[in-house]
């Protein structure tokens, strides 16, 4: 991974509910610190010292959200989140067997959005590029053509 320098890495997932035609995401409102709490973001967190993003992401979504994840592949990026750090994302379903995701660190709720519910939550400023992003390759509402979003 190279990172800019003076950059924070940050791994996270679009937790979504189909790779291949993926038509809700996951999105999960920050429970903290103050000027973040309320916002919705991808879930995610920092890349340890020596640890790989995809494997930070994995953990990160264990810790956040309780359940395993598979990863696909990277959505886009990396993404800048403000002046010092930026987002490496990954489309991840969740993995057979783990059960509904729910909020256990950093949120307080999760909500799934599909194409057009994706604005009904306040994203957080800089994840709005990576949301426009995402709903380019997620399946529009009512869409039952068997076509692949990407």
């Amino acid at each position: 991974m190279t990172l800019e320098p003076g950059r924070v890495a940050v791994a996270a997932v679009a937790l979504v509910d189909d790779l291949r035609r993926p038509r809700r995401l996951l999105a999960a409102r920050r429970s903290g610190p103050p000027a973040l709490a309320g916002g919705w973001e991808f879930p995610g967190g920092k890349v340890e010292p020596g640890e790989e993003p995809a494997a930070a992401a994995v953990r990160e979504a264990a810790e956040e959200l309780g359940v395993r994840v598979e990863l696909g592949d990277p959505a886009g990026g990396p993404w800048p989140l403000g002046r010092s750090h930026e987002m490496h994302l990954w489309w991840a379903v969740t993995a057979s067997g783990e059960g509904e995701p729910r909020p256990l660190e950093d949120h307080d709720a999760l909500r799934w959005l599909t194409r057009g519910t994706l604005h009904e939550v306040p994203w957080l400023e800089n994840d709005l590029p990576v949301v426009a992003f995402v709903a380019a390759h997620l399946v529009p509402d009512g869409c039952d053509n068997g076509g692949h979003a990407f």
